[in-house]
């Protein structure tokens, strides 16, 4: 392992003077993708360069220990020592965490898809708040959601949302929440106070472009139809939403939240895209049996993963058995301590599978 991390620093250096380099400046092809190279090794070297650190304090409290004689600076340096052995030790941890490959599609954008489950209305209302607490997710991390498709309703819920978040590593962050979400409340409707249980679906795609994954013309038929909801007066008058239909497949997609014809055929083309490229691999999985799929990230998309308790303001995520009590928080977007700790859980367990992090 720190062979590898030897390389990575040497690397990270190479580029910093390559980067100072005018001639390399003066191209921007080259500076882009050097910089890109650098950014990704930057976070590894950070840590290495810490590590190193707690190191020689490690290396001179065991020579202070071995050297004094006077009992309070022994007593110092014992103290010092154990401290440092613990922080070296953790990252340590962290950096095979690092080393970790990662996985093709986790630099990609996503494309999410929450639809309401059972609970009639509150579980539309439910799906709504979903929605929204990705949204403000996605403003922290400053990513952009652009709306695909929506099916509102008369007070505020949606009975299916489709969107697509453009950052940095989106789908490697958003793809931990692909699962059954469950929410314990008092819907504004119960008169008796009675805690309701209701459901939402979340699906989370990569985005894959048109010349990663292409799709024969052949095999589509495209309707047109008027619109319905936003948009504003025109969108009822004129067909400009747009349903295609993948024959070989059967698969579905529509988009009718823009108000030209044009704009809502590419938005459909990207979920369907999506859609594609999520089925031709769930196929190969199952093709290959010794594929491993992690617990925290369960292709099984009918798995009730995370519950949202309201009355006591709790969240618990089922598939690492983790219990906050700071759902008013979460539910606002405040989602990093989650899936943080998806994330760990999932390092952990490639870790204990024998990844390869020399």
């Amino acid at each position: 392992m720190f062979e590898k991390l030897e390389k990575i620093k040497t690397r990270y250096e190479e580029l910093t003077h390559l980067l100072a380099d005018a001639a390399v400046f003066a191209t921007p092809d080259k500076y882009r993708a050097y910089a890109k190279e650098r950014s990704e090794l930057e976070e590894v070297v950070a840590v290495y360069e810490k590590y190193l650190k707690v190191k020689r304090g490690v290396e001179g409290n065991r020579e202070v220990l071995q050297e004094t004689k006077d009992a309070e600076l022994h007593s110092i340096a014992e103290s010092e020592l154990k401290e440092l052995e613990q922080s070296a030790a953790d990252l340590e941890r962290e950096l095979k965490a690092l080393l970790v490959p990662k996985e093709p599609n986790d630099e990609k954008n996503a494309i999410m898809e929450i639809r309401a489950g059972t609970g009639g209305e509150e579980a539309c209302l439910f799906a709504a708040d979903l929605f929204r607490m990705y949204t403000r997710f996605s403003e922290r991390k400053g990513w952009r959601v652009e709306l695909l498709d929506s099916s509102p309703t008369g007070r505020g819920g949606m009975k299916e949302v489709v969107f697509a978040v453009d950052g940095k590593d989106a789908y490697g962050t958003l793809k931990y929440e692909s699962g059954v979400h469950r929410v314990q409340r008092v819907p504004e409707t119960e008169a008796s106070g009675r805690i309701h249980t209701s459901a939402a679906s979340v699906v989370v795609l990569p985005e894959v472009e048109e010349v990663e994954f292409e799709v024969n013309p052949n095999d589509l038929r495209i309707d047109v139809f008027r619109a319905g909801g936003r948009g504003g007066q025109n969108v009822n008058k004129v067909e400009t939403a747009i349903r295609i239909t993948h024959i070989p497949t059967g698969i579905v997609v529509q988009c009718q939240d823009e108000r030209s014809q044009h704009q809502n055929r590419v938005k459909a083309m990207k979920f369907l895209r999506a859609r594609l490229y999520d089925k031709m691999q769930a196929d190969q999985e199952a093709q290959i049996t010794a594929q491993r799929r992690t617990m925290v990230k369960s292709g099984d998309r009918s798995d009730k993963i995370r519950t949202y308790n309201f009355p006591q303001n709790r969240v618990t995520d089922h598939r690492i058995g983790l219990t906050l009590y700071n759902l008013n928080v979460i539910i606002d977007g405040e989602l990093a301590p989650l899936i943080d700790q998806l994330r760990l859980a999932d390092t952990a367990e490639k870790l204990k599978a024998g990844v390869n992090v020399s």
